[in-house]
């Protein structure tokens, strides 16, 4: 159940009331700087963890209201497997640190510790699951739900109380390098999968303080994916409009799920920083959809203020501007720990204000139960993170977000049997055995055979063990080149593998792997080799833009050295946004999109390979047949223009679009009623029968297009999917009801309206594909809210 203050207990207001009647002003402002918690615990030469004189003294002066990060281990916080924690260690440390703030701070007030789980705790053993992109094209909330609450399992059974997801962001130009952190380019698709995020994380009933319950932080608040040029962080030119239909409509969604904590984005949109945008923070997201919780930065928005948005005179005009806008916390805490006392010293701000601030903080720390249970049991972090069940889980999600683009003469699924004899098959390219490449940004480092690689999953498909003798063995592998580099040094090695394969595995894409020190590949062995300049192979995420969508290095060079050997070659792709090579689409005899798909991914992509799983991930954004074409995006406005002088507007592969082992008919297409007034609804029922041989999942997808309205609108926007299981020969009845969130737009005032007229209403398998029906609504006035 979503709290609200009134909810509150009269205990909890007036035990607010007196903290702030008896905090220091410096003691307020310490609630409201999260720095960086990594910073706060050393390890020793003997292996004994201590705390640092730093955070002993910031204790002391001003208190620690919060923690970004403590449990975090990557190289951006320098922390490694032998330097980091434990599960069991990581959580001895929180019980220590809240042990010292409780003892040693004033007001016996608990620490806020919060951490990144955008695709699971991102801390040393926890479990790595798909990145978003991944997890969306499962289309698949329940699943993703599922994989919340273990996410949030994991984070709370160290003591992490909060983490800075979901994503919502919606993707418009895939060149960001973030797109990997996003569930795809439709506000429908990402405000459903916002939801069950929400509610995995928050745990079903809604009681923030139980032990499988984390604060979600819905981010990056907002427009953050329509950067200009797909430049992180670069300005956002929009209309409110457009705003509040397309990047808004997953945050409002979130917020109506219950969700707490909202992240404020670094881009400025029409001028604005949204750091600082009083419009975005207060009348829209408090005052417009009631919410009720808190607001933290990015990390170093504040700083951008000064540098580089050039919005504020200097650290306290910032600082005064955020809280004034609605900001509560800073995360990095670098401009509120310098310069929100002195911003209150000069009148730039009240006591007032930061009283408002320091209020929220601490009602959160209430609902999340941190003042009566602030410690956490070391065994149970122990049992849980990176359980078995949750390995499980994770290969379930990855599979799920497989897609399958092209499969010429039914080539997949390979039989088991076909190489049980002298046959073999050649894993080949940069991404079929380099573990890192297949987890995606924010991830922890991983001991040695935490990650399953494709050739892992193959070996184990067909029963090899790693090790085995490969002159012998019905598995081969060669790496051939890098992600990026002009290396082709492995070619012959690669080529001469391929060459005495039946069929080859070609194992390209990207990589979002930050330089862990784990070294490179040596080409002609295909072994991991330490060098002294380890080679990093990062093409993608946070930070890492692209002006093209190609294949990075040679490797479409590799590949196409690979296809003169006539052999059937099956492609699979591993990244984190889209690849857009027409070669390989006009060649490949079949193609997986993989997406990063996390620790399980190469056991999960054996299991679309040889028909385990049979393969019903969809596209949650399109696909350019090059980046000239871009934007892509299913919901474009209704234009005259309907080509390029070179090219159509159209996507190599479509929204919406993925391939099965299986074939799916859509027949009779009906209405419950043809007419309804523009607050009524109706029924849409179509039947979906499975008309192959094999068992399958379909996802329904339902496309709605105002025909006529007093502002322009798309040719379509995804309204309401379901996804449906089908056994060989069964027909179901799928139902849609049709209402006034699936017709109604921002209308010439601003508001959300439906206007009467002719809507067509579109079900099918993708975005370009389905049976259509039309609805009128009839109504004598616009309904507007």
């Amino acid at each position: 159940m979503k709290q609200t203050p009134t909810s509150r207990s009269a205990v909890v207001e007036e035990r607010i009331g007196k903290l702030l009647k008896d905090l220091s002003l410096e003691e307020k402002v310490g609630q409201l700087a999260q720095p960086f918690g990594w910073t706060c615990y050393e390890r020793k030469v003997d292996g004994s963890v201590e705390l640092t004189e730093s955070f002993k003294l910031r204790v002391a002066e001003g208190g620690v209201g919060s923690l970004y990060g403590t449990l975090r281990a990557d190289p951006w916080t320098g922390v490694t497997l032998e330097t980091g924690l434990s599960p069991e260690e990581g959580a001895k440390l929180v019980n220590e640190m809240q042990a010292y703030a409780l003892e040693h701070g004033r007001h016996g007030i608990p620490i806020l510790f919060g951490e990144e789980c955008s695709h699971g705790h991102m801390a040393i053993g926890a479990t790595v699951f798909p990145v978003p992109i991944s997890v969306g094209s499962t289309w698949n909330p329940e699943l993703y739900e599922e994989m919340c609450r273990a996410v949030a399992l994991e984070t709370r059974s160290q003591g992490g109380a909060a983490t800075y997801s979901p994503v919502l962001d919606v993707v418009r130009d895939p060149r960001w390098g973030r797109t990997e952190e996003c569930y795809g380019e439709d506000p429908h698709l990402t405000s459903v999968l916002g939801r069950a995020a929400v509610q995995g994380l928050q745990g079903a009933s809604g009681d923030l303080s139980a032990d499988d319950a984390i604060l979600a932080t819905l981010k990056h608040f907002a427009a953050y994916g329509s950067s200009e040029g797909g430049r992180n962080s670069a300005p956002v030119h929009m209309g409110p409009r457009e705003l509040h239909e397309i990047d808004l409509l997953p945050f409002r969604h979130a917020v109506d799920a219950g969700a707490r904590s909202v992240m404020t984005a670094y881009n400025e949109i029409d001028g604005i920083p949204c750091t600082t945008n009083r419009h975005l923070l207060q009348d829209i997201l408090r005052d417009e959809w009631g919410f009720d919780g808190f607001v933290i930065t990015d990390c170093g928005a504040l700083g951008l203020l000064t540098s580089g948005q050039n919005t504020a005179e200097d650290g306290a005009d910032s600082s005064a501007q955020a809280v004034l806008a609605g900001v509560d916390m800073e995360m990095s805490g670098e401009m509120f720990d310098r310069h929100l006392l002195s911003a209150v010293q000069k009148g730039l701000l009240s006591e007032d204000d930061v009283d408002r601030a320091v209020s929220r903080v601490l009602e959160m720390k209430f609902d999340l139960g941190l003042f009566d249970r602030p410690f956490v049991d070391p065994k149970r972090a122990g049992e849980v993170i990176g359980s078995e069940a949750h390995r499980k889980l994770a290969r379930k999600v990855a599979a799920e977000g497989i897609i399958l683009l092209k499969n010429e003469g039914g080539l997949l699924p390979l039989e088991r049997s076909a190489f049980a004899d002298a046959k073999k098959i050649a894993v080949i390219g940069p991404n079929a055995d380099a573990p890192y490449n297949q987890l995606g940004d924010y991830t922890s480092p991983q001991p040695a055979g935490a990650i399953a690689t494709v050739l892992d999953g193959v070996r184990a498909a067909l029963g090899e063990q790693p090790g085995s003798d490969l002159e012998y063995s019905r598995v081969l592998y060669a790496p051939g080149c890098r992600i990026r580099g002009e290396s082709r040094e492995g070619f012959p090695a690669a080529l001469a593998k391929a060459g005495q394969a039946d069929t080859i595995v070609l194992v390209l894409g990207g990589s979002s792997a930050r330089d862990f020190g784990e070294g490179t590949i040596d080409l002609q062995t295909g072994a991991s080799v330490v060098t002294e300049n380890s080679w990093n192979d990062m093409e993608c995420g946070e930070g890492i833009d692209r002006s093209t969508l190609n294949l990075a290095g040679v490797q479409l060079e590799l590949a196409q050295e690979i296809f003169k050997l006539g052999k059937p070659v099956i492609v699979v792709y591993i990244n984190g946004r889209p690849i857009s090579e027409p070669w390989i689409v006009e060649n490949a005899h079949a193609i997986l999109e993989a997406w990063y798909p996390g620790q399980e991914g190469g056991h999960a992509i054996a299991d679309i390979l040889f028909g385990d799983v049979n393969p019903s991930g969809r596209l949650t954004l399109g696909i350019p047949k090059h980046v000239g074409q871009l934007p892509v995006y299913h919901y474009k406005r209704r234009t005259r223009g309907k080509r390029y002088l070179e090219d159509d507007f159209e996507a190599q592969y479509p929204f919406g679009f993925g391939l099965s082992y299986t074939e799916f008919r859509y027949d009779n297409i009906r209405l419950g009623a043809d007419t309804i007034d523009a607050d009524g609804q109706t029924t849409l029922s179509i039947d979906v029968t499975n008309a192959g041989s094999r068992t399958g999942e379909e996802v329904v997808q339902l496309y709605v297009s105002d025909l006529a309205a007093s502002v322009v609108r798309p040719e379509k926007m995804l309204k309401d999917f379901r996804k449906i299981s089908l056994s060989p020969g069964e027909k179901k009845t799928v139902t849609f009801t049709v209402a006034r969130e699936h017709l109604e737009f921002v209308g010439p005032d601003l508001k959300w309206c439906v206007e009467p007229g002719l809507f067509r209403l579109m079900v099918g398998p993708s975005s370009i594909e389905g049976l259509t029906t039309e609805l009128r609504v009839s109504a004598s006035v616009l309904a507007a809210r």
